[in-house]
């Protein structure tokens, strides 16, 4: 299995071997003397643009979950959505800048080493400023999960706070664990993870790191929070609280399917050789089978529990299967792919089912489920469908049990740093807007305007 992305060993990046032939070639000096140099600029140009589309996918992704969220929640609280989403990537790229991308790729153990708006310290082929900003946008999608979770009763005050935290503390360090060179992607002989497991923990482009993690917080923010006034009766009993509008949440999940084609290849990071090409070629593949598969799953267990195909539910089982095959989209098998998706759309139902109707949770946009419980099997799963590691290759538990250990570690982390900036918070300001705001609105109380006229 490959467990290079994003480890500094990955960083050192290998340039391309394919040898670009032009016709100005012939009248420049000899090609003994120009063309590695030239194959190398070439390649490292190809690898950066591909960086930087994938970047714009993954930014394009903002929107879609802005759009999604405010689709699940009613149409008083749609400027307040929307705002947040804008400030988690402007506030978060301005932070991660200042001192999360030092504390991710810095050098060290448990944390990198802060380095505050520098970016000399990071050793790549590729340039510092394009691998910060592609770092950026999946820095800000960790913080963007946790809005929608806590959607129509959060201080937008107080939502600021939190999202320092996210961008500063809580994605860096567990990021550094794994995508930054840490101890749980340290392959080295007497390392922790290999002594242990005899493999490192893998997850490719972010089930744990980026959605498991945001779909933690999301779900401690939202019990801390209490549920919306109205979601519960007085025997306890559920009761739905329709969002105003599903057309711009089934926009928004075409967004975000759309941008996790930027999401997944994109990690990939290069796209200058043939290995990369079919590299790419195939975490596309799994990466769409994988939504397919768990759209198709929730489409039809909805259709079975509830007596009608819900669209809502088919929307979060298509993001479910996004979400899961994260980890192992490069590592699995078509069929593989297809197994993992179909498993975190039906589990997907499953969870919201429970996290609303026993652990009596109110969370709007089923984020919990979608990002942290999905998120958390798909990691998970890829330890028995990776066709070079997996236990159902013949492999053995060890790989399994990296995986397993992995993402506790990582959700723990999540968890546990949530749960104590969000009691910190509630007991010296309030995490939650007065009653009256709560039910006349977010958007004329908190921010003086609404969405519609």
């Amino acid at each position: 299995m490959d467990t290079k992305y994003k480890s500094h060993s990955f960083l050192k990046l290998r340039t391309a071997t394919t040898l670009f032939i032009f016709s100005d070639f012939a009248t420049s000096a000899p090609a003994q003397e120009t063309a590695p140099d030239t194959v190398n600029e070439l390649a490292m140009g190809l690898d950066t643009v591909w960086m930087l589309l994938a970047a714009m996918l993954v930014f394009f992704m903002q929107p879609g979950f802005a759009l999604v969220e405010a689709g699940f929640t009613r149409a008083k609280n749609t400027a307040n959505i929307l705002m947040k989403n804008f400030v988690d990537f402007t506030f978060g790229s301005l932070l991660y800048w200042f001192i999360g991308f030092g504390l991710m790729f810095g050098a060290g153990g448990f944390i990198g080493t802060p380095h505050f708006f520098d970016l000399s310290f990071l050793d790549s082929n590729l340039p510092a400023e394009g691998f910060l900003i592609f770092q950026t946008v999946f820095c800000a999608t960790a913080a963007t999960i946790v809005s929608g979770a806590m959607a129509e009763r959060t201080k937008f005050s107080m939502y600021l706070i939190y999202t320092v935290f996210i961008s500063v503390l809580i994605y860096p360090v567990s990021g550094h664990w794994t995508w930054g060179g840490g101890w749980l992607a340290n392959s080295e002989k007497g390392s922790f993870m290999m002594d242990i497991f005899g493999t490192t923990f893998h997850d490719f482009a972010g089930s744990t790191v980026v959605h498991s993690v945001g779909g933690w917080i999301a779900l401690v923010g939202a019990a801390i929070l209490g549920p919306r006034i109205g979601k519960y009766g007085k025997d306890g009993h559920s009761r739905a609280i329709p969002g105003h509008n599903l057309t711009i949440a089934a926009l928004g999940v075409f967004i975000l399917w759309f941008g996790w084609f930027g999401f997944n290849p994109g990690s990939q990071l290069a796209a200058s050789t043939k290995a990369d090409a079919i590299a790419i070629s195939h975490v596309f593949l799994t990466t769409n089978l994988a939504a397919c598969a768990g759209g198709f799953l929730a489409l039809a267990i909805s259709w079975i529990k509830y007596g009608k195909p819900s669209l809502s539910f088919t929307l979060n089982g298509i993001l479910a299967g996004l979400v899961g095959i994260t980890a192992g989209c490069d590592a699995v098998s078509p069929a593989g792919a297809a197994f993992i998706g179909a498993i975190c759309g039906c589990v997907m139902i499953f969870s919201v089912d429970f996290i609303d109707k026993v652990l009596k949770i109110d969370d709007p946009v089923g984020a919990s489920s979608v990002h942290g419980v999905c998120g958390f099997l798909g990691t998970v799963l890829t330890g028995l469908f990776s066709t070079c590691e997996g236990l159902f290759y013949g492999h053995g538990f060890g790989f399994f049990g990296a995986q397993l250990f992995g993402a506790l570690v990582i959700g723990a982390w999540a968890a546990g740093m949530g749960f104590f900036i969000f009691k910190a918070l509630d007991k010296i300001h309030g995490l939650r807007v007065p009653a009256r705001v709560e039910e006349e609105g977010l958007d004329i109380y908190e921010h003086g305007e609404s969405s519609y006229n």
